[in-house]
């Protein structure tokens, strides 16, 4: 049986065609089970995310499966050959574990590191396993790619460090304040970069948060989203005095925040320290309000500082995460060649209980024995039996560079009709 991964990721296709291909809600069970319905396909599991399509198989013809699964995608998202014909890649055997094993180590995203890859393969094995779509190589395939992914972030510092603007201003607030659980924040605006950012604040430990935005409804829904509470956003000077972090993202084409209004709510606070983010392009908050006691302002250039930097790092650490790979990739390797002497140790075990049995016939036959002796003689001959299987078995599973030379003197000495 050979291995095949057939798909196309944000490298190779733009968002419309992913969009096209994408199994999203029940067409993901009924596109599975039409896949394994496949009589090229034996095994299969599909991993459809907004930035993959990604199908694997374990299938008797690669090529001739792969031809089939590209028909397949074709005909069921109702989409011209001609378009998926360059975009699709195709990987079989060693490059596929390799593809399989980068995918759920998040070496093959669109940002290195990220988390949530491993769960979308989880969620595709699972999904496999209970519609029985997998069975024996791509069930050890997943599992292994699992564990792999989890070697990759336990060993080195992949996933860590912000790498996104949202992140990397949760993580600047980390460093001054060092624990946010006792700490108020406000997010001055309500857009998807605050929205991500409150994501981060509650991770981290934020228990209390304030949305001021121009539209108020907009804000009363994002802040019932994650429990907080939502002013108006003529008062949001009066709630920063009761918060120590201000995230601004509002949008606007002016300052929202001037150098005298902050002195004012800075002499009001009696000088507690604030920290405030300005991810806005244009900015929103006056830079002058840098120079004010105090008052720890940065803007989405000093953020993207930070994040440049920690891509920097985490490229240094995805080589040592390729490396795992590789080592993980030769550990499967290796157990997908011993597969091939399966079935000849067990056309060999068969062939000697065969004459066992046949043998223990004919002694019975010519001699009359009790229960007790026919038990005794039973068992040293399965015994016997299984001491002269054990060392070619063992040799057989072991072996590597030499094992087809070794299975085909098995069947020539045993006359042995082994199936594949």
């Amino acid at each position: 049986m050979r291995l095949l991964a057939v798909g196309l990721n944000h490298r190779c296709a733009d968002v419309s065609l992913r969009e096209r291909l994408a199994f999203d809600g029940p067409k993901l069970q009924e596109g599975l089970k039409a896949l394994r319905a496949l009589p090229e396909v034996q095994e299969v599991a599909v991993l459809s995310t907004c930035n993959r399509v990604e199908i694997y198989a374990a299938a008797r013809e690669p090529q001739q499966a792969a031809q089939a699964i590209k028909g397949f995608l074709s005909s069921f998202h109702q989409v011209p050959p001609e378009d998926i014909k360059d975009p699709l890649y195709v990987h079989t055997d060693q490059e596929a574990v390799r593809h399989v094993f980068r995918v759920a180590s998040s070496l093959d995203s669109m940002v290195v590191g990220e988390p949530q890859i491993l769960g979308q393969l989880k969620e595709a094995f699972q999904l496999a396993l209970q519609e029985r779509t997998s069975g024996v190589l791509l069930n050890r395939l997943l599992k292994k790619a699992i564990s792999v992914a989890k070697r990759v972030r336990t060993e080195t510092r992949i996933a860590e460090n912000a790498v996104s603007i949202s992140f990397a201003a949760v993580e600047l607030a980390q460093k001054i304040f060092t624990d946010l659980g006792d700490k108020a924040v406000m997010l001055l605006g309500a857009g998807e970069m605050a929205e991500l950012a409150a994501r981060h604040f509650i991770s981290a430990g934020v228990r209390h948060m304030v949305v001021a935005n121009r539209t108020y409804e907009r804000g009363l829904q994002l802040a019932q989203e994650f429990r907080a509470q939502a002013v108006r956003f003529e008062e949001f000077l009066q709630a920063m005095l009761q918060v120590d972090i201000v995230l601004c993202s509002t949008g606007a084409p002016q300052y929202v925040l001037s150098k005298a209004e902050l002195h004012e709510v800075m002499l009001r606070r009696k000088q507690r320290p604030m920290f405030i983010i300005d991810i806005s392009v244009p900015r929103n908050i006056d830079p002058a309000c840098q120079r004010l006691d105090n008052v720890y302002l940065y803007d989405v250039d000093d953020l993207q500082g930070v994040v440049d930097a920690n891509l920097g790092q985490r490229k240094k650490e995805a080589q040592r995460a390729e490396e795992i790979v590789a080592q993980e990739v030769e550990v499967f390797e290796r157990w997908r060649d011993s597969l091939q002497a399966t079935p000849t140790i067990v056309a060999l075990r068969r062939m000697a209980e065969e004459v066992k049995e046949r043998e223990l016939r004919k002694l019975l036959n010519r001699v009359q024995l009790d229960e007790a002796q026919k038990e005794a003689v039973s068992y040293m001959a399965t015994a016997i039996v299984n001491k002269l299987l054990h060392p070619p078995t063992v040799a057989l599973k072991n072996s590597h560079e030499d094992r087809q030379e070794l299975i085909a003197l098995l069947r020539k000495l045993y006359s042995l009709q082994a199936e594949q």
